[in-house]
């Protein structure tokens, strides 16, 4: 009798064992369909852009991607000020100051020479009479002879690139060696009793406007030849004079 229940209920439990176990594997189907089309669990995780993570995956366009910040407007951001010229205000020299005007600045003129020696290196000093900075460029274009047509001394050095900001009321010094004849004697030089000056702007042009240098007192004129040289503007005498006295 117990025999024949045993084996008679046999079959009734293994059906619904079959039964169970078919239920669970398509409930396990199901969840795994459904996470396959969750956008949430498929997003792979997010990698700062320009990492080297970024770059091993191959994803090209993520080292295009915008800085922190930028609105995506194509704005490059507030320009700088008080650091460079447009050109429109400030002659193209730099900064944000204008060219110098002849017509803006007093000049003198100092010999360097001894009591005796031949007159040969002079310092040569402009002052900036406004209330205002503004910028000379380069080496001044000297004349040691009258008139437009006169040749223009040849600078000492290349000049200096950087220009030179004259502040309200400040000079600035270039040096000049006009003479460099040594045989004396009853030789004829050219002579010159003044020289002139024309400034140069930023972008290198000439500026309208010549600067006149008299001599100083107790010289009526100067030997001049074609050894003169210029030295560019310098914001101390001893930077202006320094080269042109080893001539």
């Amino acid at each position: 009798m117990n025999a024949k229940r045993i084996r008679g209920g046999s079959p009734r439990r293994g059906l619904r064992g079959a039964v169970l176990g078919a239920a669970v594997a398509a409930a396990l189907l199901t969840t795994t369909a459904c996470q396959g089309d969750d956008p949430v669990a498929a997003a792979p995780t997010a990698v700062p852009s320009g990492s080297a993570s970024a770059s091993a995956s191959g994803g090209g366009k993520s080292g295009a991607t915008a800085p922190t910040g930028d609105s995506g407007t194509g704005s490059a951001g507030p320009t700088a000020t008080g650091t460079g010229d447009s050109g429109e205000t400030g002659g193209g020299n730099g900064t944000q100051y204008p060219d110098c005007e002849a017509a803006g600045l007093t000049t003198a003129v100092e010999l360097q020479d001894g009591p005796g020696e031949t007159p040969r290196h002079f310092l040569l000093t402009v002052t900036n009479g406004a209330k205002t900075p503004c910028v000379l460029n380069d080496a001044p274009q000297v004349r040691l002879k009258a008139g437009n047509d006169a040749p223009i001394v040849q600078p000492l050095v290349e000049p200096d690139s950087e220009p030179v900001v004259v502040e309200g009321g400040g000079k600035a010094y270039a040096g000049l060696y006009v003479f460099g004849n040594d045989e004396g004697g009853e030789a004829q030089y050219d002579q010159s009793d003044r020289f002139t000056a024309t400034l140069v702007a930023g972008e290198g042009t000439e500026l309208s406007g010549t600067l006149v240098f008299d001599l100083p007192d107790g010289l009526g004129t100067v030997s001049v030849d074609d050894a003169a040289r210029v030295n560019g503007w310098a914001g101390t005498e001893g930077l202006a004079m320094r080269p042109i006295n080893r001539l």
